[in-house]
């Protein structure tokens, strides 16, 4: 039913909301759980003097330690489930906040409980340096038993990180900085979301206010007079603070530099790609790989130049929807039914699974008042993994949001059953893999069973969209955060221009020779918050691309290829990425799917060149 006007929460019917019963009954029950997770600590506490340290060096100077193995087994089961208790904590609190942020008690249980959590991690701080100071080859010799199957992985994990750790006072001295060195991420997010005043633009209906929130609209106004106004008063807003978002974002880059040399990684790159086991020359591919692939991306910006009908394509011009959203009203529970059909070539299980929490209490489906924006999937290892929508059933992006967010929860799904607590998350590599399958299937699914040539051309032009935003921009992000390390530990500081600089490099190579750029387009660098969380972006590109070779394989092969799949799904984090997706049936160690990847996109272009006229 669609909804003309915004309810509170208490107007939400009890089948529309979310159902946290499967992580506790009721906030009472909630409350006695914080309860006893403020003491679990003292648990941990206690048995700090089993771990026996020769007394001159103590933790974390790689000396030999030594634990009997029955204490250490008993160690860390309360470390277990102290972790355990904690993330089911956390995930009720955090769901209860994103339904009703305007909520007083929400607001309350959250900061009731990061206190807790804050104080449990300072509490027990000493006990993963104390791990990996223990004999190595005893270590491995408990892990290798089958008493300690459940904490194996995790171990051998924490044993590889032990090259990188110092010592337990050197390692305090970096955890009481990690507040202050967060300082360049928070002044950047309040200076642009806060303290900068964009002003306002000119449009046939009056002026608008301009803003983050706001600047998104303004570029996919069909009046090129009003994109140009907002992109001129945005950048002009940059302009006038430039050198202290590039003094900001240069400190940021300067800590990683810092870190990664206190810890001894041969760059800040290595630092951040060596927990995920990801080697350097996977970025490099991916850079390399698109870089030699942007023929159809330019093919794509001549198309769109053409059906702007402009004489020369600005960079206002490109988020402007080539093709007006299609007519089409998909009520949820058709929602469902369609992502349903559309995901049959992963089975039975899979599908009935997904269809039974979309409609059982997996989502929590409308907007309402004080209800946080967009959409997220948050699944941990007790209770369902949750789905939050905002959905509109005239909008059809979000019949894909709900197929990307439900590929989320299933894969959560496969990994908490199939794995112990101390190894069952997967990382962030292989989260987007899951998700981008479904909307390819989605996609694939629509094209074939759509005759409106309205409704394809919109799908092609949207698929078009998210594949460049997604593969091609993220690589072009990642190439200029892969630059501004390397210029910093090569001894170059970053200044306002030479960002500018290299970033207008990077324009012109990926937007190439049909873009006419603006003198102040460059800053466009200066405005990314995903700088300050580094070499992160890249992910989504590598994601991306592993998805769409995953859903072409499942799609066109038998049973074996969609077990495959489905050894991914379950892998958890029992496997790093790349080989987790090796197991899958691909290799991201290779240049192979990213080439597909732009290969999909070539095909997409041609197509829409063809609907388009």
């Amino acid at each position: 039913m669609k909804r003309t006007t915004i309810p509170t929460r208490a107007e939400v019917a009890a089948e529309d909301r979310w159902n946290l019963e499967s992580l506790y009954a009721s906030d009472a029950e909630w409350e006695s759980a914080l309860s006893a997770f403020s003491k679990t600590a003292e648990g941990i506490d206690a048995c700090r003097g089993d771990f026996l340290f020769p007394a001159e060096t103590g933790v974390g100077a790689n000396q030999k330690g030594h634990i009997e193995a029955d204490k250490l087994y008993n160690l860390l089961a309360v470390y277990r489930d102290a972790q355990l208790l904690g993330e089911t904590l956390g995930n009720y609190a955090f769901l209860k906040k994103s339904a009703d942020e305007g909520d007083a008690a929400n607001l309350d249980r959250v900061g009731r409980f990061m206190m807790a959590a804050t104080a449990f991690e300072a509490s027990v701080s000493w006990f993963i340096p104390a791990i990996q100071a223990l004999d190595e080859d005893e270590l491995r010799g408990y892990a290798r038993t089958g008493k300690f199957a459940e904490y194996r992985i995790w171990l051998e994990k924490l044993l590889r990180m032990k090259p990188y750790v110092l010592s337990e006072k050197e390692e305090r001295i970096l955890a009481l900085q990690t507040e202050a060195l967060q300082t360049p991420k928070n002044a950047f997010s309040l200076l642009t979301n806060v303290d900068i005043d964009f002003g306002e633009v000119d449009t046939p209906e009056g002026p608008k206010p301009l803003s983050q929130t706001t600047w998104s609209a303004f570029l996919e106004n069909p009046d090129r007079s009003v994109r140009e106004r907002a992109y001129r008063a945005f950048y002009g807003a940059f302009e006038g603070h430039k050198n202290t978002i590039a003094a900001l974002y240069a400190g940021s880059v300067n800590h990683d530099v810092a870190t990664a040399r206190v810890r001894g990684y041969p760059s800040a790159r290595e630092m951040e790609l060596f927990p995920d086991r990801v080697p350097v020359s996977v970025y490099d591919n991916l850079v390399s790989t698109v870089r030699a692939n942007l023929a159809p991306l330019h093919r794509y910006y001549d198309l769109r130049k053409r059906v702007l009908g402009v004489e020369e394509l600005r960079h206002y011009d490109v988020y402007v929807p080539l093709v007006k959203e299609a007519k089409r009203v998909t009520p949820y529970d058709e929602a469902v039914d369609l992502i349903s059909d559309a995901l049959t070539p992963l089975g039975g299980e899979y599908v009935d699974t997904l269809r039974k929490g979309l409609r059982g209490g997996w989502v929590d489906r409308y907007e309402n008042k004080g209800k946080r924006s967009g959409a997220f999937s948050s699944g941990g290892f007790a209770g369902d993994p949750f789905i939050l929508m905002n959905y509109k059933e005239e909008v059809l992006r979000d019949v894909f949001t709900l197929a990307h967010e439900g590929g989320h929860s299933m894969h959560s799904w496969y990994s908490a059953r199939n794995n112990p607590f101390m190894s069952y998350n997967y990382t962030i590599f292989e989260a987007e893999v899951a998700s981008t399958f479904n909307e390819d299937l989605l996609f694939r699914h629509l094209m074939k069973t759509t005759g409106d040539e309205k409704t394809r051309a919109y799908l092609l032009s949207t698929r078009a969209s998210d594949i460049l935003a997604t593969l091609y921009r993220q690589t072009m992000f990642a190439e200029f955060e892969a630059t501004t390390h390397r210029l910093v530990e090569e001894g170059t500081p970053l200044t306002a221009e030479l960002l500018r600089a290299e970033y207008r490099k990077l324009l012109e190579t990926y937007f190439g020779p049909g873009m006419r750029f603006e003198a102040e387009s460059d800053l466009e660098g200066m405005r990314i918050p995903h700088f300050y969380n580094a070499f992160y972006v890249y992910k989504y590109a590598t994601g991306i691309s592993a998805s769409l070779a995953l859903a072409e394989r499942v799609v066109s092969g038998g049973a074996q290829e969609r077990e495959d799949y489905f050894a991914f799904l379950k892998s958890g984090g029992s496997r790093y990425p790349i080989e987790a997706l090796r197991v899958a049936g691909v290799d991201m160690e290779s240049p192979d799917p990213i080439e597909a990847a732009c290969k999909t996109f070539a095909g997409i272009v041609g197509e829409l060149e063809k609907t388009l006229g």
